[in-house]
């Protein structure tokens, strides 16, 4: 009988090599894939993962998709360091998408340099308030966090189909489910002319720096890190676990809602019914990816956003259907995943009692 046993010391080594492992394993596992649906293996390959980085455009591209991601994941990351399971993430994207808006629209006819940081901050109020109710919910009443935050995303998604098909809903716009579009004033500055690369990519890398320091170099990183890894220790050194999860929450709904908001403010430029393909959720295997280390995240991130890019070049060059995204991020996930276990425990061959 095959069973698992427990590794007395895992390798530290293996650990980070875990998700290169990973990756690899899911790239020949694509590559399987695509010669069983009878694609040319070669021709796949570089359109899923070459073509859409072979051009300036292309390269510009991969920090538009990365940005959002690598924002919400080094929030995430600190989160699930924590123990603290925030899955709602795409639900308090949309809610910062749309508090954002609403100042966009509010100040539609001025062109002052404050709309846009005025923005900003409605768009992290908004997810943070969002994330405000689990966080809530867990240390008033124990209601578990991950149910909370993800049944929230759908009612996110809901409230967003409201607000375009009717309150936000562009006047001039022929009964289309859209906001207006926004004016300059309430548009991201582009960083690289002729492409959409556009400041939130600065905004990314800082918070890679910023989670960094506050995981490595501060008082409240070093609580969280402590209530993840040993809860006991935590309470019995003083740390208020319940602060703790409002932290976790807050952070994580916060960088979502900016993130919801650099969407609506960048490469979309109004509200519309969908403004993420899934950001949230894909943050979540990015935050594992990047071994809950937001310098790690940040590669991590690149990855998956070229998995965005890969499914669209491989669904024009190769008429794949854009699922294939998907399929490759969820093999990704359980590789991963795989290969976390073989780290930790070793596998054996025991006998069969007989009775």
């Amino acid at each position: 009988m095959i069973a698992l046993q427990k590794r007395a010391r895992p390798s530290q080594l293996m650990g980070y090599l875990a998700p290169v492992i990973a990756l690899g394993i899911t790239i020949l596992a694509g590559l399987v894939l695509f010669a069983a649906l009878s694609v040319p293996v070669g021709a796949a390959f570089h359109a899923f993962f070459i073509e859409p980085i072979s051009s300036l455009y292309g390269l510009a591209e991969l920090g538009v998709k990365a940005a959002p991601l690598i924002i919400i994941a080094v929030a995430l990351s600190i989160g699930f360091r924590a123990q603290v399971w925030n899955i709602g993430a795409e639900g308090q994207l949309i809610l910062g998408g749309i508090a954002g808006s609403v100042v966009a629209l509010a100040f539609y006819e001025v062109e002052a340099w404050y709309v846009l940081p005025a923005m900003m901050i409605a768009g992290v109020l908004g997810g943070m308030s969002w994330a405000a109710i689990p966080a809530l919910l867990k240390t008033r009443f124990g209601v578990n966090e991950i149910l909370t935050s993800l049944m929230l995303t759908y009612v996110a998604v809901l409230l967003l189909s409201y607000l375009v098909s009717g309150p936000m809903r562009d006047p001039d716009g022929f009964n289309f489910p859209e906001s207006r579009l926004f004016h300059d004033a309430a548009t991201l500055p582009k960083i690289l002319s002729g492409t959409r690369l556009h400041i939130g990519a600065l905004v990314a890398l800082a918070l890679v720096v910023a989670g960094w320091v506050l995981l490595s170099r501060t008082l409240l990183g070093f609580a969280l890190r402590v209530n993840g890894a040993a809860p006991k220790a935590g309470s019995h050194a003083g740390f208020n676990q319940s602060r703790l999860v409002w932290v976790a929450l807050l952070l994580g709904g916060g960088a979502a809602g900016l993130a919801g908001l650099l969407e609506v403010a960048g490469p979309i430029g109004q509200l519309l019914p969908t403004i993420s393909p899934g950001y949230g959720f894909t943050a979540i295997i990015v935050a594992f990816l990047g071994r809950l280390h937001p310098v790690g995240v940040l590669f991590a991130g690149l990855v998956m956003a070229l998995s965005y890019l890969g499914g669209e070049s491989a669904q024009i060059t190769l008429n794949l259907p854009l699922a294939v995204t998907g399929v490759f991020q969820g093999m990704l996930l359980f590789f991963l995943l795989a290969t976390d276990v073989l780290i930790n425990y070793s596998i054996v061959w025991r006998a069969r009692r007989v009775a």
